[in-house]
């Protein structure tokens, strides 16, 4: 099981630390990374291996969420299984 976690932003120092901080204690394995700044917008798409999470798919997004708050970011994590719906006829 797969996660796709997206990161919109004014860019500040240690975005990824602290996104990368938080998958690391709920045990969500990073995959893949790819990020950018345009002017002064971060923006950061991250796929991360969610089948061996310490807690449930829900507390993990929601933690995601607080840090997007605290941190005026908009940060969203999507299962897999959201997008593999969307693709089925």
């Amino acid at each position: 099981m797969r996660a796709v976690i997206t990161v919109i932003g004014k860019d500040t120092v240690g975005i990824l630390a602290k996104v990368s901080q938080i998958c690391f204690e709920f045990n969500a394995n990073i995959i893949d990374v790819t990020q950018t700044v345009m002017e002064d917008l971060f923006v950061m798409v991250m796929l991360a291996d969610i089948s061996k999470l310490s807690e449930s798919f829900t507390t993990f997004s929601d933690s995601l969420d607080q840090l997007g708050e605290a941190q005026n970011l908009k940060i969203r994590a999507m299962h897999e299984d959201l997008f593999n719906s969307m693709h089925k006829i």
